[in-house]
C-alpha cells in the first residue's frame, strides 16, 4: 500500500544534451511539420498515411520497416505524406503484460525507464537521420513529452487517455498535429470535447513547474470504432458516422476540423486484414461526399513487416508482440492504392 522510490530519471534536458538533433535534421523536420499542417488546415489535398507497427518493440526490425516505408514515400510524396508510427508506449487494459520499450526496452527483461526514455529517443533520432521520416507516437505518459518534443510531428492519444484531463491540457500546449481518439464508448461528445480542450489555452501544472499554453489548432479528432456494453465492436468509419461526425464539429467552437480514420482495433475488431477494406472504402466515400472528403485527411494503419502477432520470446523478426498487423507487402500495396485514390 505504498511507493518504492527506485531512482529519479534523467531529465529531459540532460537526455536531448547526450542524444542530440542535428540542425540538419531540425529542418527535416519542421518542414514535415508545415506540410502535414496544411492538410489539416485545409490547405494542401495531401492525404495522412499514419502506419506502422502497433508497438515499436526492437528497433532494428522498426528501423528496416521504416527504411521500406521511405522508398515508398519517395514514390507517393506528391499525394501523400506518409508519417511512421513509432509507438513506444503501450497502454493495457489491466496493467499487466509487455508496456513497450519507453518502459521494457527488452521485451524479455525486466522494467527499465532510464533506458527506456534514451532507446525512445535513439530510436525516433534514427528514423529522422537516416529516413528523413519524422514519426508519430502516442502519448501516453503526458510528462514523456518533453523527452521528444523535438522529434515528432504527430502525437495520439489513445482512447482510455482522451478523457483524462492532464492528457487534454498537455495537448494544449503541443506544436505538432496531435489527433485525439473517441473513446472506448465511442462517445463522439467526449472526444469532441477532448478537442475543444485541447485548442484552447491552459494554467496547470507541467512536469513540475506551473505553466500556460497557448492551445493546439493542429488538434484534430481519430475514429478508432467502439466497444458496446456487451463487448462488442461498434465500427464507426462508415458513410454516416462521417457525416454525423462532420455535423458535430460544426456545433462547436472549433478549428481546422479533421479527421483520422483508425482502420484496425473496433474498427476492424483486431482483424487486421480488413484494414485494407476499410482504408478503400474511406477513400470511396471521400470521392463520394465533399464533406467527407474535406473532413477525413488520412489513415492510420497497423503494419509491420510479417504479418499478424506472435507472442514474446518467439522471436519471429519483424512480427508484432501486441496486437496483429497487416504484413509488408499488402501495407505497399495499400499505400499504392491509396496514392491513387486520392488522386484528382
Amino acid at each position: 500500500m505504498s511507493f518504492s522510490y527506485l531512482k529519479q530519471l534523467p531529465t529531459p534536458e540532460e537526455i536531448k544534451q547526450t542524444y542530440p538533433l542535428s540542425e540538419a535534421c531540425q529542418k527535416i523536420k519542421q518542414k514535415r511539420d508545415a506540410e502535414i499542417a496544411r492538410v489539416l488546415r485545409g490547405e494542401s489535398d495531401k492525404f495522412l498515411v499514419i502506419i506502422g507497427p502497433c508497438s515499436a518493440d526492437k528497433e532494428e526490425p522498426v528501423m528496416d520497416y521504416i527504411h521500406r516505408l521511405a522508398k515508398v514515400n519517395e514514390q507517393t510524396k506528391d499525394k501523400l505524406i506518409i508519417i511512421p508510427r513509432i509507438y513506444t508506449n503501450k497502454p493495457r487494459t489491466t496493467g499487466e503484460g509487455y508496456k513497450g520499450i519507453a518502459t521494457q526496452p527488452d521485451p524479455e527483461a525486466k522494467p527499465d525507464m532510464v533506458a527506456g526514455l534514451i532507446a525512445v529517443r535513439k530510436l525516433h533520432l534514427r528514423a529522422i537521420e537516416e529516413t528523413g521520416l519524422s514519426a508519430a507516437d502516442e502519448m501516453l505518459y503526458p510528462e514523456n513529452w518533453d523527452y521528444i518534443n523535438d522529434l515528432l510531428s504527430y502525437v495520439a492519444i489513445g482512447a482510455r487517455s482522451v478523457e483524462d484531463q492532464q492528457h487534454r491540457l498537455t495537448v494544449s500546449g503541443f506544436d505538432v498535429a496531435s489527433g485525439m481518439k473517441n473513446p472506448t464508448s465511442g462517445d463522439f461528445s467526449v472526444m469532441l470535447n477532448s478537442v475543444y480542450a485541447a485548442q484552447h489555452p491552459h494554467h496547470f501544472v507541467h512536469r513540475g513547474w506551473e505553466v500556460d499554453t497557448t492551445g493546439n489548432p493542429l488538434s484534430h479528432v481519430i475514429l478508432r470504432g467502439a466497444v458496446n456494453k456487451r463487448g462488442v465492436a461498434i465500427p464507426n468509419y462508415h458513410y454516416e458516422d462521417l457525416i454525423r461526425l462532420n455535423e458535430m464539429y460544426e456545433k462547436m467552437d472549433l478549428v481546422n476540423p479533421a479527421c483520422i480514420v483508425d482502420a484496425n482495433h473496433s474498427n476492424s475488431n483486431k482483424k487486421y486484414a480488413e484494414q485494407v477494406r476499410i482504408v478503400k472504402e474511406v477513400m470511396h466515400n471521400r470521392k463520394e461526399s465533399d464533406i467527407i472528403h474535406k473532413l477525413v485527411k488520412g489513415v492510420m494503419i497497423e503494419s509491420y513487416i510479417c504479418p499478424g502477432n506472435q507472442k514474446i520470446g518467439e522471436h519471429i523478426y519483424g512480427k508484432s508482440i501486441t496486437d496483429p498487423c497487416l504484413g509488408w507487402e499488402d501495407s505497399k500495396q495499400l499505400i499504392y492504392d491509396i496514392a491513387e485514390m486520392n488522386a484528382k
